[in-house]
């Protein structure tokens, strides 16, 4: 008689930083707070079953293109937060670029992301720059995780967006890949490490940009398609940006139709 082997765990936790989960952070996504405190206590549940933890990072320069500093109109004033900017906006002169050396460049990234379909070229706030207190992990969340390490096993911490030229929101490549900077293409090595798992948590913010980017990027680039089966989105671990729950309800939408299941930070446990 064989014993049952355990199953192999992961925990994918999306940018759970100040910035998007503090009430106060620039970039403040409504119920994230409660959402990754539900996750720290997850952890704090699931401590001897999880084999592993995954967390990602938005990771940004001020100077950005996503950033107001990017962009100004003809009097010299940047776009508010929230602004959408379209290529065509650039050749009318709506909007130019902040250095006229990086207007070709732009226009082109524009072009490239509107052919791409997956969301237009939104200017947000400045949010999770490298070496503010707004690029650091939720404070309960992180300290669950550092009492996960006490076992001796290393969390990953996956950083992306520090490339001023495109948006970053996926983990897994950025939305317009740079052919120059190899942290903007496809990560294999996460895709790699998560195909070994037989059951991927999925947790973080925003559910409408950077969690679906990233599961649907790693749905696709998953070895063999039925590998969707893995993930399981947690439903009280993610929270849309606020106006934009469309996308949100599309991601979901789309994956469970492809076979990603779900369930909650409660009932969790109980899938494994």
């Amino acid at each position: 008689m064989t014993s049952k082997t355990s199953p192999n765990v992961h925990l994918l936790v999306i940018d759970p930083q100040n910035d998007f989960c503090d009430p106060n952070g620039s970039l403040y996504v409504k119920g994230a707070e409660g959402d990754m405190d539900r996750v720290a206590g997850l952890v704090d549940r699931m401590r001897d079953r999880l084999a592993a933890i995954h967390v990602t990072l938005d990771s940004h320069r001020k100077v950005d293109i996503s950033h107001p500093i990017w962009f100004q109109d003809a009097r010299g004033r940047n776009p508010a937060p929230f602004t959408v900017i379209t290529a065509e906006d650039l050749e009318r002169g709506t909007w130019t670029t902040t250095r006229p050396s990086a207007f070709k460049r732009t226009l082109a990234y524009l072009n490239a992301l509107a052919t791409g379909g997956r969301y237009p070229h939104v200017i947000w706030p400045y949010h999770c720059l490298i070496g503010d207190a707004g690029h650091n992990v939720w404070p309960k969340l992180s300290s669950a995780v550092h009492a996960w390490e006490d076992r001796f096993a290393m969390a990953e911490f996956v950083t992306k967006g520090s490339n001023p030229w495109t948006e970053h929101f996926s983990a897994v490549q950025a939305e317009v890949p740079d052919p120059e900077d190899p942290t903007t293409q496809i990560n294999t090595q996460l895709i790699a490490t998560l195909e070994e798992a037989d059951v991927i948590l999925l947790a973080g913010e925003a559910l409408s940009h950077c969690l679906a980017n990233t599961v649907r990027d790693i749905a696709n680039r998953f070895a063999d398609p039925r590998y969707v089966s893995k993930l399981v989105l947690l439903t009280d671990a993610s929270s849309n940006v606020t106006g934009f729950d469309q996308y949100g309800e599309s991601f979901l939408r789309e994956l469970t139709a492809r076979g990603m299941r779900t369930s909650t930070t409660k009932d969790a446990p109980d899938l494994v």
